[in-house]
């Protein structure tokens, strides 16, 4: 599960992973270690572009990946919560400067516009020190989040 949802989506995030729009994504940035601010800032920030125009890096060292498949939303009724999942992300000779964090992001149309359009969904606590091996994001077998 992820460890905190950005406070400008908490009441539209099931629409989100839903991809309602014709060229929508979730698109995965990993941060830097080095200069990443608190939880606690990090929440605030309403769009990808401010998130990188702070103190945070992207580690750019790899693509972002854009997930458009094999998302799943449930509704679980009997105990009474949603539940999002997404596909585990694997960077192939993951290389570059360490990483701190994983976030999850939403781009209403991936065909267009900069990362002002990108907002920030979720982010996960990511340690790695990339030293060229295949690194694995393995998503909690109950999902990447749940509203209860």
């Amino acid at each position: 599960m992820a460890d905190f949802m950005f406070n400008n989506v908490k009441g539209e995030w099931k629409t989100m992973f839903q991809l309602p729009l014709t060229n929508d994504a979730i698109v995965t940035c990993l941060i830097e270690s080095s200069g990443v601010e608190a939880d606690d800032t990090l929440n605030n920030y309403d769009d990808l572009q401010a998130l990188l125009a702070a103190a945070n890096n992207e580690q750019t060292n790899q693509a972002r990946k854009t997930i458009t498949a094999s998302i799943t939303v449930t509704v679980d009724d009997t105990n009474n919560r949603l539940d999002v999942d997404i596909p585990d992300q694997v960077w192939t000779a993951l290389g570059g400067n360490a990483i701190s964090d994983l976030t999850l992001n939403y781009d209403g149309d991936t065909t267009s516009g900069t990362d002002a359009n990108v907002r920030p969904i979720l982010n996960f606590d990511f340690t790695i020190t990339p030293d060229g091996s295949d690194v694995t994001a393995v998503i909690n077998t109950a999902g990447v989040a749940r509203s209860a």
